[in-house]
């Protein structure tokens, strides 16, 4: 059913994202499908790297690391944009669609009294659910 999952990642918090790691490559696994890393980093620098090639290193390796204790296929996108803080669920967006996703999994949190305040501090699993072509699993 799926063919290729798209799975977000924030190398800075790659502890908090284990549970969404696991379902992708449960996924992946049973549906014979290629998972792709996607982070967003900017040029200048950052806590995933000083520049952007430093950045794609970091997110290969982590890929390799998942692959290895996954058992499955994995691939990386890594986006560099000006902003990433202000342009992440548009950067987000486009390489979901740029790698051909039909599945993207997500890591989210659990809602809380911030959340009603959507306006102010947004939801970026929301912002993919509401705005992707692909289907969207948010896990908390």
């Amino acid at each position: 059913m799926y063919k290729k999952i798209a799975v977000p990642v924030d190398l800075a918090h790659s502890d908090k994202l284990q549970k969404a790691i696991g379902v992708a490559a449960d996924l992946a696994r049973l549906h014979d499908a290629q998972v792709t890393y996607i982070g967003v980093t900017a040029a200048t620098p950052g806590p995933g790297g000083h520049n952007p090639d430093e950045y794609r290193a970091h997110l290969d390796a982590f890929a390799a690391e998942q692959a290895k204790a996954q058992g499955i296929g994995v691939a990386t996108h890594a986006v560099v944009s000006h902003d990433p803080a202000a342009d992440l669920d548009r950067s987000l967006l486009k390489a979901v669609e740029d790698i051909g996703a039909d599945l993207v999994v997500m890591a989210t949190h659990a809602p809380g009294i911030a959340d009603h305040f959507w306006h102010l501090w947004p939801s970026h699993g929301g912002a993919m659910a509401k705005q992707a072509k692909a289907s969207v699993f948010l896990v908390r």
